[in-house]
């Protein structure tokens, strides 16, 4: 799923000598993270090697004890909290332009799905009348592939893949730039799993966003991402293609990727893309013959 390009992408979060600990436990220790424009990252690790805690401090909900992160070369650390809240501070522009998938889908349970669609809209453009709220949140929620009558139902009346859906199109409602997803696929049976993970990629082509996205899914990582980032050591320790990964001689990279299950979803991966090759061949042929 790599995608090339012959000119130097872009960096769109860049993350320096980052250290996070909570009391004596460091969970990082210089931490250094680059993620591209335009490209679905993938970021793994053991339990507690701080994946989500990475995300947080991305976004303002960590503060780390030292480093440097730059979203949109947009220093995102060191800024009183009281700047950060002002309207038009460049801090809270940047801001403006991420959406987050929290696990679960984290939705507000006293609010509909269309009403937890609007709380970003409202905070950032409390100036929009209700019947743009409303438009827009029926947009969003179609464009996550959830029935028009799903916007008037509370989250305790959807399944779990619903959930899932109705987060992503909060996610989504200020167009975002940059998008977070935080174990998208948890909880989810396969066939479940499969489908959002065709819509993140199906939406990310059409849009042109960057994912970062925390996963332990290895057919998700298979499936759509172009990099996968390994934490482990308190630290990235590779970043780059499965492939890519593979090669490296790390106990961790390699009991992961190289395990029963990481064999299962490499084998399934490569008998898709077998299929789909034999599809694309077929149809070719048959426009060949027309």
């Amino acid at each position: 799923m790599t995608k090339s390009s012959s000119r130097i992408p872009e960096t769109v979060i860049q993350v320096r000598g980052l250290v996070n600990s909570f009391g004596e436990q460091v969970i990082h220790q210089d931490l250094d993270l680059d993620v591209c424009r335009g490209e679905i990252l993938g970021v793994v690790g053991g339990s507690g090697t701080g994946k989500s805690v990475l995300m947080r401090s991305i976004i303002g909900l960590q503060i780390p004890d030292r480093g440097e992160i730059k979203v949109f070369g947009h220093n995102m650390l060191g800024e009183d909290e009281s700047d950060v809240q002002e309207e038009g501070t460049e801090a809270q522009d940047v801001r403006k332009r991420w959406g987050v998938l929290f696990q679960g889908g984290a939705l507000f349970s006293t609010l509909t799905v269309a009403e937890n669609v609007q709380v970003p809209l409202r905070e950032f453009y409390p100036d929009f009348t209700q019947r743009l709220l409303d438009e827009l949140a029926r947009y969003k929620i179609n464009l996550v592939g959830l029935p028009s009558e799903a916007a008037n139902k509370y989250p305790s009346e959807l399944s779990g893949g619903m959930r899932k859906r109705a987060g992503l199109a909060r996610a989504l409602a200020m167009d975002p730039d940059l998008l977070f997803l935080d174990e998208p696929t948890a909880g989810l049976d396969p066939i479940g799993a499969a489908k959002f993970d065709e819509l993140t990629r199906s939406l990310q082509d059409t849009l042109g966003f960057t994912v970062f996205l925390i996963t332990h899914d290895l057919d998700t990582l298979h499936a759509i991402c172009d990099r996968v980032a390994v934490l482990a050591d308190k630290r990235v320790i590779a970043t780059g293609t499965i492939d890519e990964l593979i090669k490296l001689d790390h106990p961790w990279i390699t009991e992961y990727f190289t395990g029963p299950r990481g064999r299962a979803a490499t084998d399934a991966q490569r008998k898709h893309a077998g299929h789909a090759a034999d599809q694309k061949a077929m149809d070719t042929a048959i426009e060949g013959k027309a």
